[in-house]
């Protein structure tokens, strides 16, 4: 039997606390990195609120971790 996979996510502010960005640096990380993962919006205004999928989040940092890696 399949392994199922939880779906967790987080508020864009949390994320913003977990990588310790402020606004603009989150912003600025969101516009020059393609990878980033993309949100899911709450709603339909540009005021929803945007949440993150936390495997999404995970996998991303892993991927950033082992590109530094392999240029040492």
């Amino acid at each position: 039997m399949a392994k199922k996979i939880q779906k967790i996510l987080i508020r864009q502010k949390t994320l913003m606390e977990m990588l310790d960005l402020s606004s603009s640096g989150f912003y600025e990380l969101k516009k020059r990195d393609p990878t980033f993962p993309r949100p899911i919006k709450d709603g339909s205004s540009q005021q929803a609120p945007a949440f993150y999928v936390y495997e999404e989040v995970r996998c991303w940092l892993i991927d950033r971790i082992t590109a530094r890696d392999e240029k040492r």
